[in-house]
């Protein structure tokens, strides 16, 4: 039997590698739907011409959904930009390079991001009014269809060692406009305390795709109010500044 090497604890799920194979194990009260549905769009956006770990199997395991998908070798973004941080720039290019390829995938099957970010408003404990603004907002902003990742972020690319970035974790992913890919990524730098960072990000994401800074930074706002779900208090305290200021 391979050897088990832990490769990460989340509060829903457990990831390790088993040979040449990652399994994302899920905990016994998650969702089936949601295992599914992440499987789902991994599958889709495996159609696509971006490099992804692809699905090797959908199992059970002690009454535990699995996702067991190809192990990818190489070092993570994150891990690169930690270890050298005079490079920062040369490797936000590289972020802001495999963003824009994975921008102009089509994957007409994956839900619709406008339709999951109503869902998720909708959710939310808010003012009312604030809801109502964010809803408006939601329902100008252009139809696109467009592959988001929905969660990009440098720890979720693995670059091999011929320079090759491979795109993980695609459970979030949605055809929509790639704008709110650029605000999500934004809003991770900053939450990370990387403010320096997150100004570079999306000023070169602005410059590379053509696209005005405000329209990119219209987002912001919609973006805050999803992750305001799943964020900490302190999380929190900051999304919702941003929430509540209609332009920027």
């Amino acid at each position: 039997m391979s050897d088990i090497v832990l490769l990460a604890e989340r509060k829903t799920k457990t990831i390790y590698r088993e040979g040449n194979k990652v399994v994302k194990r899920f905990n016994e009260n998650y969702s089936k739907a949601d295992v599914l549905n992440e499987a789902l769009n991994q599958a889709r956006v495996e159609e696509s011409n971006l490099h992804i770990a692809k699905i090797l199997a959908v199992t059970t395991i002690n009454n535990q959904w699995s996702i067991e998908l190809e192990y990818v070798e190489g070092r993570t973004l994150q891990q690169l930009m930690d270890e050298n941080p005079d490079k920062i720039d040369e490797y936000l290019e590289m972020f802001v390079n495999i963003q824009i390829e994975m921008h102009k995938q089509v994957c007409p099957r994956l839900g619709k991001l406008k339709d999951k970010y109503r869902r998720k408003l909708a959710l939310l404990d808010i003012d009312p009014s604030t809801k109502y603004d964010l809803y408006t907002k939601l329902d100008a902003m252009p139809k696109h269809t467009k592959l988001c990742h929905g969660d990009f972020n440098p720890s979720n690319i693995i670059v091999q060692e011929d320079g090759t970035p491979v795109i993980l974790d695609w459970s979030h992913a949605t055809q929509g406009n790639a704008s709110s890919d650029a605000a999500y990524a934004y809003l991770d730098f900053l939450l990370q305390g990387k403010k320096d960072i997150a100004k570079k990000y999306i000023k070169l994401f602005s410059k590379k795709t053509n696209t005005a800074l405000q329209y990119v930074q219209s987002w912001i706002s919609l973006v805050s109010a999803v992750k305001l779900l799943k964020a900490t208090e302190e999380e929190k305290e900051i999304l919702m500044k941003f929430i509540q200021v209609v332009e920027y």
